[in-house]
């Protein structure tokens, strides 16, 4: 029996080239092998797939010995969004706490560093940075992803960061274009829209892909977002209008573009990601991200058979197809040519920058803790993109510098209250992420506020509200690197 994929080898090849799928395990299963053996050129990597640098190293080695110039892409932003340390959270702040030391020599060695653990694991494509302007300070999914709410200071360090990363070897994403920053929906659920003239887009939310784009960014990550003021009928995934008229003739950009995941709902749910994956290519789209929820061959074989018709059909020219396959091979060649300096910072390089990131007020007076205290951590529902498993705060930290600290989760209308009955009599560190966000938290706050002043405060998010608490520390993100800075100003260290 004749296969639609057995029809034409070449056009099988470059269906599958320009595929990035998921699987589930630590090892790779025997389709991932066999499919990198019929062209797949590319597989994405999870948290689910990550259970030590050693095992990773393993994983990395199995897949390049049945092709050695495979790209292996991850989610690796450091700070609240991290997969090589999903178990223990990240050792590097992210671009928030970057933003607010606003040191692009230091944003560059961090970046730099993440990248040689990453080349060392054999990783070489990383889907970082985010290089979308925090513009609406609401925003459930960006936040503390991005370097800040000023176009200038997102572009600086989007440039520091691309520049970083690609010194040790490993390509860096630039995402989510065309700006994800000024959304109040989260893509992952549903489409979100951006409606905004294009020239407030030109002035701020293009101005830090000019700078990764000069920076010499390998790739840039779409967004699953409508933005009616350039095309307003396709969300940018695929929009020909977006990819192919503002990214590459406008923008002058010819590096891969890959898409966000495919079965994210903004695209799924309208288009399915058959049709998604051949709108996104005849748009102007590189590679198809997939795999954070599908991650199976059935997956693989479906996308493969709808390029392949979409072609044999005229709805996708074989030459686009053809195209993008071809930036997919390119960019594998770039990482397999070796290009990298892979020194260490010699220093703690993540320590430093979360360190530097931290903004103390309201310490006239306030000595640091000797007894140990009550981590009251109030915690909100963490997004898709950060997950829900990886550990966050400050309890960790203190437990080691204050023995015998104690802590507890409280979340809703009565959160403060409960944390209140559980402290006792003990000194209350409160623990929060963007207060601004959650009516609850800041009622919970000021519940702890009115009864212990003295409570210090740790605000691990996009800090909106005013410093409160007889200390009040904003660590610019809840990766545990932050919290052991927190933890070292509250314990005198």
């Amino acid at each position: 029996m004749t296969t639609i994929a057995s029809v034409s080898d070449t056009l099988t090849r470059d269906a599958l080239t320009v595929l990035q799928p998921g699987f589930t395990g630590v090892t790779a299963p025997d389709w991932l092998l066999r499919r990198l053996g019929e062209g797949l050129a590319s597989v994405g990597l999870f948290g689910r797939n990550i259970a030590s640098p050693e095992q990773l190293s393993a994983l990395t080695a199995q897949l390049r010995a049945e092709r050695d110039d495979v790209l292996v892409a991850i989610d690796e932003e450091g700070g609240d969004v991290t997969r090589l340390e999903v178990r223990t959270g990240s050792s590097f702040p992210g671009n928030h706490a970057l933003g607010a030391v606003d040191d692009t020599d230091l944003t560059r060695a961090v970046a730099h560093e993440l990248g040689r653990r990453l080349a060392e694991c054999g990783v070489n494509l990383n889907w970082a940075p985010s290089a979308d302007v925090n513009s609406n300070p609401a925003n459930p999914v960006i936040g503390v992803r991005s370097f800040g709410a000023d176009p200038g200071l997102v572009a600086r360090h989007t440039a520091a960061y691309v520049t970083g990363l690609q010194s040790a070897g490993v390509a860096a994403c630039t995402k989510h274009f065309p700006g994800h920053g000024d959304t109040a929906v989260d893509s992952h659920h549903a489409l979100p829209r951006i409606d905004v003239p294009a020239e407030v887009l030109s002035d701020r939310e293009l101005i830090p892909f000019h700078a990764a784009i000069a920076a010499g960014t390998k790739a840039v990550m779409s967004a699953h977002i409508l933005v009616p003021a350039l095309d307003p009928v396709r969300p940018a995934t695929l929009s020909r209008r977006i990819l192919t008229g503002l990214l590459r003739e406008e923008l002058g950009y010819d590096g891969l573009i890959v898409t966000d995941g495919m079965e994210m709902q903004a695209v799924a749910a309208t288009y399915g990601i058959e049709r998604g994956s051949v709108l996104a290519i005849a748009a102007g789209a590189d590679a198809i991200c997939v795999g954070g929820g599908l991650c199976d061959d059935e997956t693989v074989r479906r996308l493969r058979d709808a390029l392949i018709t979409a072609v044999r059909t005229g709805e996708l020219p074989e030459e686009r197809l053809a195209d993008a396959a071809r930036r997919v091979r390119e960019l594998a060649h770039w990482t397999a040519s070796g290009e990298r300096t892979a020194e260490r910072t010699g220093e703690d390089v993540g320590l430093v920058a979360a360190r530097r990131a931290l903004r103390v007020t309201g310490g006239d007076g306030f000595s640091p803790l000797a007894e140990a205290p009550y981590v009251a951590a109030f915690t909100p529902v963490a997004n898709i993109a950060v997950g829900e498993e990886t550990p966050w705060g400050v309890a960790a930290e203190l437990v080691r510098l204050l023995p015998g600290t104690e802590t507890g989760t409280f979340a809703g209308e009565d959160a403060g209250g409960a944390a209140l009955v559980a402290a006792g009599e003990r000194r209350i560190v409160a623990v929060l992420r963007d207060e601004h966000r959650h009516p609850w938290m800041a009622a919970a706050l000021d519940t702890l506020l009115a009864a212990r002043p003295d409570t210090v405060v740790v605000e691990m998010g996009v800090p909106q509200s005013p410093p409160r608490g007889a200390l009040h520390i904003a660590t610019h993100g809840a990766a545990p690197v932050c919290g052991r800075a927190a933890a070292e100003v509250i314990a005198g260290r």
